[in-house]
Order: structure tokens, then sequence, then C-alpha cells
């Protein structure tokens, strides 16, 4: 019993997220299931120039262990609770305002194929993809803005900084699973325009000392002098 109270304890910031993820699921569910008379079409013209490929459905996979395992990371192992509530609040606020917009912009996508040019292991994987997950409710994309915030999360780890092959491979597969929503026709250019910029909104929100940090050399009177000095060579 003892044992059992001090992982309560020392892990109960890990709370926060559970409790949340749980709420969110099921106002999701709701969100799917309830009765909708109008769905807005989302659709672009840059929808129709990007094919469709099945292999795409990896990265796109791939999405599911790459949070888990990034949270875990943040509430088992990394020692600064700072970093956790960082991501924690991002993600909470941007899996939030997605609830919001499905709730008052209900929307739909119709970019899925009618049938599969191929039959191979990874078409199934889609079709499966395709009966579990409805084409609505997709504005902003939670797959391209999910993945950004935790690679920001990655990115700014301090435990994390003289590891570079692990900020690489989180950025290789951030940009793999943005493009897989879109290859795959679950998301419009919009949804992924929208994840994106709702992702740079968490990063000014929840990072302001790196983004002074990037901000700094551009505003010195140092760097504008030098930058002058460049252009009048």
């Amino acid at each position: 019993m003892t044992a059992l109270k001090n992982f309560y304890f020392k892990y109960r910031h890990g709370l926060v997220m559970l409790v949340f993820c749980i709420v969110y699921i099921l106002l999701f569910r709701w969100l799917e299931m309830r009765p909708v008379r109008i769905y807005h079409v989302v659709h672009t013209v840059f929808d129709d120039m990007i094919p469709f490929c099945e292999y795409f459905i990896v990265p796109y996979l791939l999405w599911f262990p790459y949070m888990l395992f990034a949270v875990l990371y943040f509430v088992f192992v990394n020692q600064n609770r700072h970093e956790y509530y960082q991501l924690a609040l991002n993600l909470m606020m941007g899996m939030t305002l997605f609830l919001v917009v499905s709730y008052v912009y209900p929307n739909v996508q119709h970019l899925r194929p009618a049938e599969f040019v191929r039959d191979n292991v990874f078409t199934r994987l889609v079709a499966w993809l395709y009966s579990t997950d409805t084409p609505t409710n997709i504005l902003p994309s939670i797959h391209v803005f999910n993945s950004l915030a935790i690679h920001m999360s990655l990115a700014n780890c301090e435990a994390l900084r003289g590891r570079k092959w692990i900020r690489r491979s989180s950025g290789l597969l951030t940009v793999l699973i943005i493009l897989s929503t879109m290859f795959l026709k679950q998301h419009s250019v919009i949804d992924v325009c929208l994840g994106m910029t709702l992702a740079m909104f968490g990063y000014l929100l929840f990072y302001p000392g790196r983004m002074q940090e990037i901000l700094q050399p551009l505003l010195s009177p140092d760097y504008r002098e030098n930058k002058r000095s460049g252009y009048n060579r």
C-alpha cells in the first residue's frame, strides 16, 4: 500500500493528461455520433493535385505510439515538471479548440477514393482506417497539431539537448505524419494549414522563452548593423 501511495504522489501530475484524454475521447465520440443536418465541405483545388498513396499509412499509424511514448517520457522519465506541463497544456489547448470548432462548425471531406487500384497490406490497412474513422470533424487536423506539439516538446527538452538524433528523428517523423494526412486523403490542405497555425500559436504561448532566443539576434542592434553592412558591400 505504501509503494502504491508513493507511486501516486510521485507521478500524480500525469493524471492531468489521463483525465483529459478520457474526457476528450468521450466528447469526440459524441460529436461523431450526434445527428447533424448540414456539414460544411472542406476542399481546395490543391487537394485534387495530391495523389492517393497507401504507403503513407505507416507514418500515419506511427502517430499513435509517437504520441503515447512522448507523453509517457515526460510523465515518468523526464524530471522537469515545467516541460511536462508545457506539453500537457499545449495539447489540451489545441484538442479543446478542435472540439469547439467541430461543435460549432460541423465539417466533412469527400476526398477518399471510391476504390483502391492496388490490393496489398497497405490498402487493407487504409480500408480498416476508413471503416473506423469517419470523414467528419477534421478541422483543424489533430494529427498535424499533436505531432508538432510533441516535436516542440522534444526539441526544447533540456535533457535531450545533446541527443540530436532524437530531435532529427522526431522532426522527420512529424513531417511524414503531416504528409500522410494528405496522401491518405484523411485531411484537406486547409486542415493541415490550420493545424500548423494552431501549433505555431501554441509554441508562442507555451514556449515564449524559446521564441525570444530565436528572435533576439534579429532584434539586437549589432545584428541589424551587420546586416546593413552586408547589404552595402
